[in-house]
């Protein structure tokens, strides 16, 4: 197994730091003790708090990158891949990789500029779902609808139970059938 960089085991302290004592703690010298380093050795990759967040959103929406790459080049693939990234097949209770999300997104609260890259690239999956083989309208729609059911995952707001959740997931894919049919 690769050794984990000092960089990714100083954003993985900063993770932790979101998720167990709050966006408001989450400064540099709490991630430079969680790591095990010296602020020095933090401040070598990450000068900034700012830094450290927009190199957390960087990874975050890298990986979500990543995961859409594997679409393929059918009608509506890249929207289904979307879907795969976004919408766990089966339900699940939090799992780690959305509570770090939370988390991630409370710091970027911090720092709205944070946001920036990430609305960059929001852009441009919009861009590319409208560009699916599929109707835009129809590709934005079922975008939006993941979007909401992510936010409502993420958040604990009212999201459906397993059967309804994996009926919803099915739903949404059999939209996008339909409307690479059309």
């Amino acid at each position: 197994m690769p050794r984990t960089s000092s960089k990714e085991r100083l954003l993985d302290a900063a993770a932790e730091v979101l998720l167990t004592e709050g966006a408001d703690s989450l400064t540099l010298e709490a991630v430079a003790r969680r790591a095990g380093v010296s602020k020095g050795g933090l401040f070598y990759h990450f000068p900034t708090k700012q830094a450290l967040v927009a190199a957390m959103v960087e990874r975050l929406t890298t990986a979500f990158d990543a995961a859409l790459a594997q679409a393929g080049h059918r009608p509506g693939d890249y929207l289904r891949a979307y879907i795969e990234a976004t919408i766990p097949e089966r339900h699940v209770a939090r799992a780690p990789a959305d509570t770090v999300t939370v988390a991630l997104l409370a710091g970027v609260l911090i720092d709205p500029a944070g946001l920036r890259p990430l609305r960059e690239r929001y852009s441009a999956w919009q861009a590319r779902l409208a560009d699916d083989g599929i109707d835009p309208a129809a590709a934005t729609a079922v975008r939006l609808a993941v979007d909401g059911w992510w936010a409502a995952r993420l958040l604990g707001l009212g999201e459906p139970e397993p059967e309804l959740h994996e009926r919803t997931r099915r739903y949404l894919l059999e939209l996008i059938d339909r409307a690479a049919h059309h």
